[in-house]
């Protein structure tokens, strides 16, 4: 299955995502870290576009800015990735954890690397909301909430499709 057929299916049904458990590793690593290196093209254009508003106003800094040029754009564009890999993992992780929950108290079977794999496209839709938010700079608790709310509502929809414990 490709890396875009796996993405539109990811937002049509609770039942394909819960049978997306089953795709390997390796496909799954695709998946994400292609989806984390958008994120942080997206956190570096805001990175450029805010070092350009902080350039206009501090004369000195233009000088700076023009000597290390060549350090900063890549190291920020590394840190960024790093950065967003890691709340990315954090997040799919917390949500797999709260999804494991939800299993045993569906009295379904799964392991956790199921439920994982479960949470990171269930994430999807949210984390699209999420970057459009991002990109329309239109940031809110309640919108986060919702969000958070939304990938919950995704994983519990797609436990209902786990094998019963007997």
């Amino acid at each position: 299955m490709s890396l875009f057929q796996l993405f539109k299916s990811s937002f049509t049904s609770p039942k394909k995502i819960a049978a997306f458990r089953l795709i390997p590793i390796g496909k799954v690593m695709q998946y994400i870290f292609s989806y984390i290196f958008i994120m942080s093209i997206i956190s570096f254009v805001y990175f450029l576009n805010g070092i350009s508003d902080q350039q206009q106003t501090m004369e000195g800094l233009l000088e700076y800015f023009a000597q290390i040029q060549w350090l900063l754009y890549p190291f920020s564009f590394l840190f960024l990735f790093v950065l967003n890999t890691l709340f990315i993992f954090v997040r799919i992780s917390i949500f797999a954890y709260i999804g494991s929950i939800i299993l045993r108290i569906r009295n379904r079977k799964g392991e956790f690397r199921h439920i994982w794999r479960t949470a990171l496209f269930a994430s999807t839709i949210p984390m699209l909301l999420s970057i459009i938010f991002a990109i329309l700079q239109f940031s809110n608790n309640y919108i986060q909430l919702l969000i958070y709310l939304l990938s919950l509502v995704i994983i519990t929809l797609a436990t209902k499709y786990y094998p019963v414990k007997r």
